[in-house]
């Protein structure tokens, strides 16, 4: 993983585990993927509208529509991924915190 964007986030250099680099990964595949189908559909959207032609600019309806979920689609996939992201942190700095307690030296009395 290393030189990926998250490979070495964490709280005072603790590493993202591996599950939440693959969620990352995959999200922002999708989110990818979702991004450039958007790029196709407005591409195809201006054609229709600069066309005048009335069948293509009806076209245009569904497609803004197909364009309007997409976008949803993504908002959703970025919300998913701050929450994981901030429960990865949370939870590395909640081990954090265990593991230094636990290395507190007793002192006997």
């Amino acid at each position: 993983m290393e030189g990926d964007i998250f490979s070495g986030i964490g709280n005072n250099g603790t590493q993202v585990n591996g599950r939440v680099m693959q969620t990352f990964q995959r999200s922002f595949g999708q989110v990818q993927d979702i991004l450039d189908q958007n790029r196709l559909l407005i591409n195809e959207i201006n054609q229709n509208h600069e066309s005048k032609i009335p069948d293509n600019l009806t076209r245009n309806v569904g497609l803004i529509k197909e364009l309007n979920n997409n976008i949803r689609r993504v908002v959703n996939l970025y919300a998913d991924l701050s929450t994981s992201f901030s429960r990865s942190v949370e939870g590395s700095v909640e081990e954090e915190s265990a593991g230094k307690a636990s290395q507190k030296r007793i002192r006997s009395g």
